[in-house]
């Protein structure tokens, strides 16, 4: 199995499209990280936005790694129907 190394500013740059229904997601704004073993455990794109996105945003799209089909040259490519795991902004806040 051939290993890809990639940094995690490399990974903010790119898109982030749900290859179930097309849709866009957003780029990266924050991974989580397994602290014990130093593996990436998930991605984390911006929610939708309020009221025509004019007030902001406080909900975060929590995508596991193992739903990452593959990391392209431009774009991540993420498999699932529903994105469940979504938690306000203000856990990574304090």
């Amino acid at each position: 199995m051939k290993t890809m190394n990639i940094c995690t500013s490399d990974l903010k740059l790119k898109e982030v499209v749900n290859v179930n229904d097309g849709k866009r997601l957003g780029a990266i704004s924050d991974i989580e990280l397994d602290i014990e073993t130093g593996k990436l455990t998930a991605i984390v794109v911006p929610g939708p936005g309020r009221f025509l996105g004019l007030f902001g945003r406080n909900e975060d799209i929590v995508i596991p790694w193992d739903k990452i089909s593959k990391i392209g040259v431009d774009c991540i490519l993420v498999e699932s129907p529903v994105f469940t795991d979504i938690r306000h902004a203000d856990k990574y806040l304090g």
